[in-house]
């Protein structure tokens, strides 16, 4: 059975104060591991602060982006080696916005992909979709392609451990998919991740939906049986919000 997974994304947003303000606004107020998890991923820059602060509660930290490098001279870049000494849990990788704005290729989110399994972190791997290429009925050989490219050179062991999310671009900020859309691309992924590994090892694997979730389309979300979960980015800045996410089983 795949525990439901919560992840928010912060991005490059809040400070350390505005960071320790929330997670003493959401302190005992989070569902168990058993029956949810719960992450927050944020900038590099106060993960040692958020990690002490909540030594004592049932939420995962993690990273919003690594290099594939342990060490060397690579200025400004985050070393997986030294994420994971902190105790980071999970690293996101190939988001959308890392994927636009960076130009980060698939070769790029596969090197990144080993360096966190190396450094015994978890990837949370985002796989894109745009308006323009759905338009031109383009989704499965797009969503396909990222999720093989992403996965090359990982073992079925290391594969059943990995987070996939699918992110559908057109849908963040502006309008989120239906869930039987959100549906049809986690199959898809889970279908790939069966292809290439086995049954039972896709059937491991928690599958999320990325783009403009809120509380009030989450649960028809994750009723959906390919659906393990959300990745949620702005709707997760504010802690009242973050809570009926996490807490959206009490909520239904």
């Amino acid at each position: 059975m795949r525990i439901p997974f919560v992840a928010a994304n912060w991005k490059m947003n809040k400070t350390l104060p505005e960071a320790l303000e929330f997670l003493n606004a959401i302190r005992g107020q989070l569902p168990p591991e058993s029956e949810v998890e719960s992450l927050i991923c944020a900038q590099s820059l106060f993960l040692s602060q958020m990690l002490f602060a909540t030594s004592d509660q049932p939420l995962k930290i993690g990273a919003e982006n690594v290099y594939w490098k342990d060490s060397g001279a690579y200025t400004g870049e985050t070393s997986p080696k030294a994420l994971a000494s902190l105790g980071v849990d999970y690293v996101i990788i190939g988001h959308s916005e890392r994927r636009k704005y960076f130009r980060e290729t698939d070769e790029m989110i596969n090197n990144k992909v080993q360096a966190v399994l190396k450094n015994n972190m978890l990837p949370i791997i985002c796989v894109d979709e745009t308006m323009g290429q759905r338009e031109a009925n383009e989704k499965v050989h797009w969503v396909v392609s990222q999720v093989i490219e992403a996965l090359k050179g990982v073992s079925p062991e290391e594969a059943q451990k990995i987070t996939i999310a699918y992110e559908p671009s057109w849908a963040i900020g502006t309008a989120a998919a239906t869930a039987k859309q959100a549906e049809d691309g986690c199959y898809l992924i889970r279908q790939t991740i069966a292809d290439m590994f086995s049954d039972e090892c896709a059937e491991q694997v928690r599958i999320l939906y990325g783009g403009s979730v809120k509380p009030n389309n989450q649960a028809e979300l994750m009723a959906m049986p390919n659906i393990d979960g959300v990745l949620v980015g702005d709707a997760s800045l504010d802690p009242a919000i973050f809570l009926k996410l996490v807490n959206y089983q009490k909520e239904v």
